[in-house]
């Protein structure tokens, strides 16, 4: 203790660790009440690592936690130790900043104060800070976090430790987001007036509301974005089910499957479970932008040599080696007709997995595409008895919920797609948006637009009614990651001014229009829910397949076109993803620098 602490600055009262500093602990515990030392103390210069981590090296004992951890769970060789004894210390390589979508993790890692949050920087002590474990909608994958808040605002979001998901870690965007809770909000109900938004009070925008849907069910849709909780997309459906509104949809980006068994949408072999796996085929995705902690586990794998790695696809840096097999669906033939190579690799592997990104899933050919990768799943141990390697790679985080409940257009009813091209044609006369701002609003132009959301983003500035939401912070709600697993968010603060839990909304707007929807409160609807929906009941379980896990990949009902263009990911920019990411400051100041360090090839 006394050689840790020969060097170590005593700038206790002033770093932000304290309170949570490992080395504080075991100098109380263990350390002297008086030094021996009375050498100067070495100085080093601080580095600059970026918008998102602190530097004071002073404080730095050299663990090299942070050096293990960017190397090799991150894969991104950004930190090391340069020099050697007395001169020897932390640094960037070139003097550049971290790169890596995982970096926040070294703030946890840090057992001084040397690497700390910049954001959160003199923001608030430890002890002053209420929290709450909830879930992270950030991506797909329902990392388990913990939100820390005072007086209101929340102030930081860290990791909380679920190895059958997010082991210890977090993405960069899961960590700093926070300040996008409390930026650009809809906190009072508006109505446009002669082509401008005015504040109204909450009947007059829920009466307004409700006369716009009291028309024919057939020239009304509604489409629920991808930040929604279970809950309110439920209460959503049964509401427009009572109105006989079949134009219902909650895939967004256009995604044609989920109609099938569940097992035709979901991350079957679970995140888990991947490591198992001894013959990863990537289609169409990224795994570092589109699930970052999946990524983590593929390359956890290959560290350990218990996997071969291919990827069909545009070339990206995925932090492990891979054999790249092309850019096209026709790559995929290749391996089914293929008798060397990966493709003899993927046949003999007796836990073989395939990776498919959302890009592939909204296309024309997309059942084309499909029809080959069941090809191959007839010559190789995709699924069998014992081990189900197909996985559907989503990024959004309401996806596979909206999915499991049948948010989806049935009877004749229209998907996205159609919703948009009849809205243009002027065929639907209102569109219903829950949290769906992913969409081109330009081609909604004809539609009178009620938008219920937790953001002034694209559609609050399409809406002719904007209904203010909470969001995921600011609220208790259901979520089903990109595996099936069923979690439960909890809310740290209050909503902004006079907004209101989304389902709450909607049961209101159902007393305005005569068709009140038979639950009163939360306990009553989950109720509803878990009654119809039995797979929402298992909290913290993924429910397991009743059918055989033979099943055909591809839905025989759907017809195959085929059009044979290079696959494309879906996420250009890892840092604006959704509303409140694009919201906050911080994520900002990431995406600026994503030119200039170059996080994949794709951004480029």
């Amino acid at each position: 203790m006394e050689f840790l602490l020969a060097n170590h600055p005593l700038d206790c009262p002033v770093c932000d660790q304290g309170g949570e500093c490992d080395l504080q602990d075991q100098a109380m515990a263990y350390g002297r009440d008086s030094a021996r030392f009375d050498e100067n103390k070495r100085a080093v210069d601080d580095k600059n690592m970026g918008p998102l981590v602190n530097t004071i090296m002073n404080r730095c004992i050299q663990c090299t936690r942070c050096v293990r951890f960017i190397t090799e769970v991150a894969g991104v060789e950004e930190i090391g130790l340069a020099s050697r004894g007395e001169d020897a210390e932390i640094t960037t390589y070139l003097e550049k900043s971290l790169s890596s979508e995982l970096s926040g993790n070294v703030i946890d890692l840090c057992p001084v104060g040397a690497l700390t949050s910049k954001p959160y920087a003199f923001n608030a002590r430890p002890w002053e800070l209420d929290s709450v474990e909830s879930i992270d909608l950030m991506d797909a994958v329902g990392s388990n976090i913990r939100i820390d808040s005072r007086a209101g605002a929340v102030l930081r979001i860290m990791p909380i430790n679920n190895d059958a998901i997010n082991e210890e870690w977090i993405t960069d965007k899961a960590r700093f987001n926070w300040d996008g809770l409390s930026r650009q909000r809809l906190d009072k109900p508006y109505v446009r007036v002669g082509g401008k938004l005015r504040v109204a009070e909450w009947d007059e925008a829920l009466n307004l509301a409700a006369e716009k849907l009291s028309g024919d069910p057939s020239k009304i849709a509604a489409i629920a974005g991808d930040l929604c909780d279970a809950e309110s997309m439920k209460a959503l459906m049964d509401l427009m089910n009572s109105l006989g509104v079949k134009n219902i949809d909650c895939r967004q980006d256009g995604m044609t499957i989920g109609t099938d068994y569940r097992e035709t949408y979901l991350f079957n072999s679970t995140i888990n479970g991947i490591e198992e796996s001894d013959a990863i085929l990537i289609i169409g995705a990224n795994p570092r932008l589109e699930a970052s902690l999946v990524n983590t586990r593929i390359r956890k794998s290959w560290l350990a040599g218990k996997t071969s790695i291919a990827l069909i696809g545009e070339n990206s840096d995925l932090t492990y080696d891979f054999e790249h097999l092309g850019t096209k669906p026709s790559d995929i033939l290749k391996i089914v007709k293929g008798r060397s190579g990966f493709s003899k690799k993927f046949k003999e592997a007796k836990k073989p997995s395939i990776i498919v990104g959302t890009g592939v899933l909204n296309r024309k050919d997309t059942f084309k595409i499909l029809s080959y990768i069941n090809s191959l799943k007839l010559k190789s141990n995709l699924i069998t008895d014992e081990w189900n390697g197909y996985n559907i790679l989503h990024s959004v985080a309401s996806r596979v919920a909206g999915l499991d409940m049948g948010f989806l257009p049935v009877d004749g009813g229209l998907d996205t797609r159609k919703i948009i091209e009849n809205s243009k044609k002027g065929k639907i006369e209102t569109i219903f948006l829950l949290g769906a701002d992913e969409l081109d609003m330009s081609n909604l132009k004809s539609s009178f637009i009620i938008y219920q959301g937790s953001h002034g983003d694209a559609g609050a500035h399409a809406a002719d009614v904007i209904l203010p939401g909470a969001s995921y912070a600011e609220k208790t709600g259901i979520y089903v990651n990109l595996e099936g697993r069923v979690q439960i968010g909890i809310p740290a603060i209050n909503p902004k001014g006079q907004a209101k839990e989304d389902w709450s909304i909607i049961r209101a707007l159902s007393g305005h229009l005569g068709k009140a929807l038979p639950y009163d409160n939360l306990d009553a609807l989950r109720s509803k829910l878990f009654e119809d929906h039995s797979s929402f009941a298992g909290i913290g379980y993924i429910e397991k397949a009743t059918n055989s896990n033979n099943f055909d990949i591809l839905p025989q009902s759907e017809k195959n076109t085929y059009e044979d263009a290079p696959f494309v990911n879906p996420i250009c920019d890892f840092y604006m993803t959704n509303v409140i990411l694009r919201a906050s400051n911080i994520m900002a100041d990431c995406s600026s620098l994503i030119d200039n360090v170059g996080i994949t090839e794709a951004v480029k």
